[in-house]
């Protein structure tokens, strides 16, 4: 039986784990302390979960210019996966400690860009599981390596280029916290701002107090409201790096509004460029 293509809850995974055809993933990052992530999941983990590194397996960072979590080539994110012993049968789950948004949902978009649709995230993330009292363990995780060749679908993926052409076009939501997207401060790239005609969408927004994502319907309210009168397919993510951008995108999937895309560099790869355009506005 196919999971959810978005989201599952803490008590839909545990009854699912230790099948073999189940691959549990844990996507925590630390941006302040890259590390953490790693020596966190080898304390403690979902059993059977292996590691994502933002970094190392869903980046490839010498690549210039195109912001600070390039897009690696679907080449080396096919190596990943084959380590992982994933299979295009796989069903995948994501998890992070920030309800989604470090870096399992990035997980989650990289996977469809190669077609894989059998793939969810956990919905409230770790502290979701831990909250219902499922196990956690420090085992060491071994999987039967595979051989894996898939090309990621290029008409998902918007560059800078593309986007200076379409720009009048979409919609294009930045999903960073407001006051970053203002321009009142930028604690991360050297250039406050956004992108001329971008609509903020704070990630954060996505989320109930819980943690966990708000019902599908409100999220669908949310978002028909702050594109219209444009179509979800008219809609182009963006954040920081590329990363939490995919939260939005997920958030949209997640409510019926499907056909979104991302662009991949986002700001740290627009300001690249000294002389692109950048805009600041008021609270």
């Amino acid at each position: 039986m196919s999971m959810s293509t978005t989201l599952i809850d803490a008590a839909a995974l545990g009854h699912r784990l230790g099948r073999d055809n189940v691959l549990v993933v844990d996507c925590r990052f630390d941006l302040g302390d890259p590390q953490r992530g790693q020596r966190e999941y080898a304390l403690a983990h979902i059993p059977g979960a292996v590691y994502a590194d933002l970094d190392r397996d869903l980046c490839d960072l010498w690549k210039a210019d195109l912001g600070r979590h390039p897009l690696p080539d679907a080449e080396a994110f096919c190596e990943v996966l084959g380590r992982w012993g994933w299979t295009p049968q796989t069903h995948v789950v994501a998890y992070d400690a920030a309800s989604g948004a470090n870096a399992a949902a990035r997980l989650w978009w990289m996977l469809r860009l190669i077609g894989h649709r059998d793939v969810a995230v956990l919905d409230g993330g770790l502290p979701a599981w831990n909250s219902v009292a499922w196990p956690l363990n420090s085992e060491a995780v071994r999987r039967h390596p595979t051989a894996v060749a898939a090309r990621f679908d290029a008409e998902e993926i918007v560059y800078t280029d593309t986007l200076q052409k379409i720009q009048q076009d979409v919609v294009l939501l930045d999903a960073r916290a407001a006051p970053r997207y203002r321009g009142e401060v930028e604690p991360i790239d050297p250039v406050a701002g956004h992108v001329p005609g971008a609509r903020n969408r704070p990630f954060s927004d996505n989320l109930a107090a819980d943690g966990k994502f708000k019902p599908a319907a409100v999220l669908r309210e949310e978002f028909s409201r702050l594109i219209a009168p444009n179509f979800p397919e008219d809609v182009v993510h963006m954040c920081g790096s590329g990363v939490t951008a995919c939260h939005n995108l997920l958030a949209m999937e997640h409510a019926g509004l499907a056909g979104s895309r991302i662009y991949a560099p986002s700001w740290s790869g627009w300001i690249a460029d000294p002389t692109r355009p950048i805009e600041r506005s008021a609270a």
